[in-house]
């Protein structure tokens, strides 16, 4: 809900702000750990105002969970999304081949990492993390990319923001299967209304 003691433009910038302390990190060519460390401060930042998400980037879809692209770097370097979750809608088992920041803003959402077992097939690995607002979780190669999603509640939406190391709607990934295969996809982007 906006703050009403605060000018609209600037709510509005909160996102631009966000945007050019991001560009200005990844200038800096820090290794991953650090974009990690110094990128996850920014979104909580980000996060501690819930005001700036544009209503046409925060509509539920019943069928699917929303992918709204915030902010694609023209460079190519980063992207920021919202995530939109319906009640009880989740994610396949799947990757994202680059290093990647979630942040909750609204409501809650659970995530299982898997990994690959000795036999190939899709196993869980470690406990169900569960994100609420202002809190960031990362994933990357690195440091274990392959995880499910889901809105913690079967009855609200909840909101979370992605900042991936790529424009992640352009980047080829997979899916997983339980038995270890896997299908690949391109996730695109989910248009606002």
């Amino acid at each position: 809900m906006p703050n009403t003691a605060e000018p609209a433009s600037q709510i509005k910038n909160r996102l631009h702000d966000f945007v050019d302390s991001f560009s200005c990190l990844l200038e800096q060519q820090a290794a991953e750990a650090l974009i990690i460390e110094k990128g996850s401060v920014l979104l909580r930042c980000l996060l501690a105002e819930d005001d700036w998400l544009p209503e046409s980037q925060a509509r539920p879809d019943p069928a699917r969970y929303q992918q709204f692209l915030l902010h694609a770097d023209p460079a190519g370097r980063f992207s920021v999304v919202s995530f939109v979750w319906g009640p009880g809608q989740k994610t396949p088992i799947h990757n994202h081949t680059v290093w990647g920041l979630i942040g909750m803003l609204r409501g809650a959402e659970l995530s299982q990492g898997y990994r690959r077992a000795d036999n190939g097939a899709m196993q869980r690995d470690g406990d169900v993390v569960r994100l609420e607002p202002g809190q960031v979780e990362a994933v990357s190669p690195s440091i274990g990319d392959i995880h499910q999603v889901s809105n913690a509640y079967a009855d609200r939406v909840s909101i979370s923001i992605h900042v991936y190391g790529a424009n992640i709607g352009e980047v080829q990934r997979a899916v997983f299967y339980e038995d270890g295969s896997s299908k690949p996809f391109i996730s695109g982007y989910t248009q606002p209304n």
